[in-house]
């Protein structure tokens, strides 16, 4: 079966929520679990998008929290697809805080997801191919690329250190 592509639009997700109290700390912090919650659902939505398949969540490059979030701010996650291997596909993820009142919006944190695409059966299955439109599709799908090749390695690494296993 010949696999299809899509555009880099197709998969763009925007998700808001306004912060609770049952959100966050005493000191009404929103917990970092809540906001990393929120950004793989909005990730694994735009994997889905592009896949039009199930996906799991396989790996997340780290994310850093650059500015707190509070009861009442209203948080939106962006995030789309910037890289589709054959079976996998790596979103990047971008939250920000606003504090509606105010019209004041803050960049929260950012961070790549890596997806792996599930047939009906729970299989692994194939991606399709992804079409940048912009420049800046293109600069992230190098990006990724490059982030890519680094698990891979890092992977590599990691196997080889294993007693007994030939595969490093």
């Amino acid at each position: 079966m010949d696999r299809i592509e899509r555009l880099v639009s197709a998969s763009r997700t925007t998700m808001s929520q306004v912060m609770l109290p049952e959100d966050a700390n005493a000191d009404a912090n929103v917990h970092g679990g809540t906001i990393m919650k929120f950004a793989d659902t909005a990730a694994a939505v735009a994997a889905i998008r592009h896949c039009r398949s199930r996906v799991v969540t396989a790996r997340v490059d780290g994310m850093d929290f650059v500015a707190p979030v509070y009861v009442g701010d209203l948080v939106h996650v962006m995030a789309s697809v910037n890289l589709a291997g054959k079976t996998s596909l790596e979103v990047g993820v971008r939250i920000e805080a606003e504090k509606v009142r105010l019209g004041e919006v803050r960049h929260v944190a950012s961070a790549y997801f890596v997806f792996v695409a599930l047939d009906d059966e729970g299989r692994v299955t194939a991606v399709p191919y992804l079409t940048p439109e912009t420049d800046e599709d293109r600069r992230r799908l190098t990006d990724a690329t490059h982030r890519q090749h680094a698990r891979q390695e890092a992977r590599r690494r990691a196997r080889a250190r294993i007693p007994g296993n030939k595969d490093g």
